[in-house]
């Protein structure tokens, strides 16, 4: 499975490895929306956080789960691009559980919008500004770069590609005055090259859209996680839930 809407399909598999859920944009959705799965209400977002909760799982740095080697019962949460909605609706659950979370950073659009996305169509959303960031890591949160502008790393030059890395975290540690160590492929786009770019930057480890748990002896470079979103709407998926109710 490569999206997360509840514990109980996934009980397995959190038990061999690590792992890393993936958040964008929290409450309410605006009409017109393209990509409707980025958007995960109130009561969704916090059912998921509790049901992890009683269920034992706690979250901890990405640092200290690589050092102790032991990601058992450890989940990583986190948010891409820096809405100002997972500030809004997420600081409450998150503290309500205790948990912490990690808030990738466009470093170039902080206090803008989802530029990136207006050529596709799709709505513009106020992402934080240097106040709010503030805000968020005064609550006991991280941040990392995700990169300078949003681009497709692979299909830009390699020194602009460069650039995006590693301005994108010069400018976020001298914003913030904290090491930057984690980097989030944009659209999950990246390549050896690409790889090799961020760890020359001296990030610690990168974070891609590829779908499953963190192992022993995986590249911290090419971190695995899923995307949590409401419950697919398909018929097939109805029937599969009726099914497992029923047994």
């Amino acid at each position: 499975m490569s999206y997360y809407h509840s514990l109980n399909p996934f009980r397995e598999s959190f038990r061999k490895g690590l792992p890393v859920l993936t958040y964008h944009k929290l409450g309410p959705r605006p009409r017109g929306v393209r990509i409707k799965g980025l958007y995960v209400g109130t009561d969704l977002f916090a059912q998921q956080l509790s049901e992890l909760h009683a269920a034992g799982f706690s979250t901890t740095t990405l640092a200290e789960v690589m050092s102790a080697g032991d990601a058992q019962k450890h989940i990583v949460l986190t948010f891409d691009d820096g809405y100002v909605s997972a500030l809004q609706y997420g600081l409450r659950p998150l503290a309500d559980n205790q948990y912490r979370a990690m808030q990738f950073l466009v470093a170039g659009c902080l206090g803008k919008t989802n530029l990136w996305d207006r050529d596709a169509g799709e709505i513009q959303e106020p992402l934080m500004d240097a106040g709010l960031v503030r805000e968020w890591l005064a609550a006991g949160h991280d941040i990392g770069s995700h990169s300078l502008t949003h681009p497709h790393l692979t299909r830009i030059g390699r020194r602009q590609a460069r650039e995006e890395i590693h301005a994108s975290k010069r400018i976020l540690e001298d914003l913030f005055g904290r090491a930057i160590d984690y980097f989030c492929y944009p659209y999950g786009d990246w390549n050896e090259e690409i790889s090799e770019l961020v760890k020359g930057a001296g990030y610690r480890a990168a974070f891609t859209t590829t779908a499953g748990i963190n192992t022993p002896g995986q590249s911290p470079f090419a971190l695995k996680r899923l995307t949590a979103r409401y419950p697919s709407r398909s018929l097939k998926a109805v029937w599969s839930r009726m099914r497992t109710a029923a047994t």
